[in-house]
């Protein structure tokens, strides 16, 4: 359930700050236990914003907070 309420949380920043951009939630199957965001540009090319799966314990650190992945989508379009 966390990682659901986590990708709607994060979803609903992600839109507020980059209208333009759409958000995709687990466009394939995800990693057993954890929690990424990636940027696809538009050539095709993968950044990652953020990822949970060498963090914690404890697990609570496996999640982002939205306003960190908001700041690395910003510069990772400037």
């Amino acid at each position: 359930r966390v990682f659901g309420r986590t990708a709607a949380a994060l979803s609903e920043a992600l839109r507020g700050a980059a209208a333009h951009l759409p958000v995709d939630i687990n466009p394939r199957p995800p990693r057993r236990n954890s929690f990424e965001v990636s940027l696809v540009k538009e050539d095709g090319s993968t950044v990652e914003l953020w990822s949970g799966i060498r963090k914690g314990p404890p697990r609570k650190l496996k999640f982002p907070q939205p306003e960190a992945v908001v700041e690395a989508l910003k510069s990772s379009l400037a």
